[in-house]
């Protein structure tokens, strides 16, 4: 019958802002969970997929029984399941799907990958590339070009996502180069955060500083505080307020006209660690005018160049990265240092 569409979304619409309990053989609105989906709490899908339904809302309608997953009473807590139903029994101006953005198909094309399974795939970031949109910038990204080579590849379809959309599990930033991993699915999305987390992924920088080191190799342990007002952090030897432990290990590796190229391995991972230590001890990154070069302002010589995969517990469908080594084959500051052109 003509209108009935429009009848059953007033009906649904007085039954839901008066309150009233009536059981419905129909939802408003159906979801099936695919394999991106699965693993995420009801709530928290919810929340990615539709546009127009507020938190309270939903947690109210969810102790309701309004959303059910597989007709049953649900809970927001509750992980979902691939090929599990989300049916909701709400009015439409709640039920607003976010739309889908396809503006990543302008992204550059010139991606570098180093490594790529149907999982992820690891990308050499250049140095002055932004790995996410800064709010000036939306589009000349690496996780919009990334979006754009998997989409030209048929991997990324927008219109069959719920919910996910590739990308990067670690960023670095604007001015430093290096190995950045993206993720193809949920699963691995969600594996290789909390391995970032629990420190079971290596990344090891390399660096030229300013100055010759008297010792080869160490670890430095200090408290490193941020000075929100310069976007900066200092890094000092006693424990105070609001400070947190930074420790990084160094070896040198080359040494010509008071410069060193330097390997640094991050034991403690905070806000410019690399470039506040090394500065604290005398010898900032060459070309960090913030930190103390005597070289001036511009891009930081800092390139992220090696990632080593150590999980020390179940990694589920990445075990097979465990004991791999990846290193970038294109690293600038490495050959101009063996050039001796700095």
């Amino acid at each position: 019958m003509r209108g009935s569409g429009a009848l059953s979304t007033a009906i649904a619409k007085f039954v839901f802002d008066y309150g009233l309990q009536i059981e419905y053989n129909t939802p408003m609105k159906s979801v099936t969970v695919n394999s991106n989906d699965a693993g995420q709490r009801v709530d928290k899908f919810l929340q990615k997929h539709f546009a127009t339904l507020p938190k309270s809302m939903m947690f109210k309608q969810i102790r309701k029984k309004n959303i059910k997953v597989n007709r049953k009473r649900c809970t927001p807590e509750q992980v979902l399941l691939n090929g599990d139903v989300i049916d909701l029994y709400l009015p439409d101006d709640m039920l607003a799907e976010k739309k889908k953005h396809y503006d990543f198909l302008s992204a550059p094309k010139n991606l570098s990958i180093i490594y790529e399974d149907e999982n992820i795939i690891l990308m050499d970031k250049k140095q002055g590339e932004l790995c996410h949109p800064d709010g000036k910038e939306y589009v000349n990204t690496l996780v919009a070009s990334m979006k754009r080579y998997l989409y030209d590849k048929g991997e990324y379809k927008p219109e069959e996502e719920n919910s996910f959309t590739p990308s990067l599990a670690n960023r670095i930033d604007r001015n430093t180069g290096g190995i950045v991993i993206g993720a193809k699915n949920y699963q691995s999305l969600k594996i290789l955060n909390q391995k970032i987390k629990d420190r079971e992924i290596d990344k090891l920088y390399l660096t030229v500083t300013e100055g010759i080191f008297d010792k080869k190799s160490d670890v430095l342990v200090g408290w490193l505080i941020k000075d929100t007002k310069k976007n900066m952090v200092r890094v000092t030897q006693t424990e105070t307020d609001g400070a947190k432990l930074c420790r990084t290990k160094y070896t040198v590796l080359d040494s010509y006209n008071d410069l060193s190229l330097v390997e640094v391995e991050l034991l403690t991972g905070r806000t410019h660690q690399i470039r506040a230590h090394l500065a604290s001890i005398g010898h900032p990154l060459l070309n960090d005018g913030k930190y103390g070069s005597h070289h001036g302002r511009f891009k930081q010589e800092l390139y992220s160049y090696k990632l080593k995969f150590n999980f020390t517990t179940d990694a589920g469908i990445l075990e097979y990265l465990n004991g791999r080594e990846f290193e970038s084959s294109n690293c600038p500051i490495l050959e101009k240092f063996r050039k001796r052109v700095y």
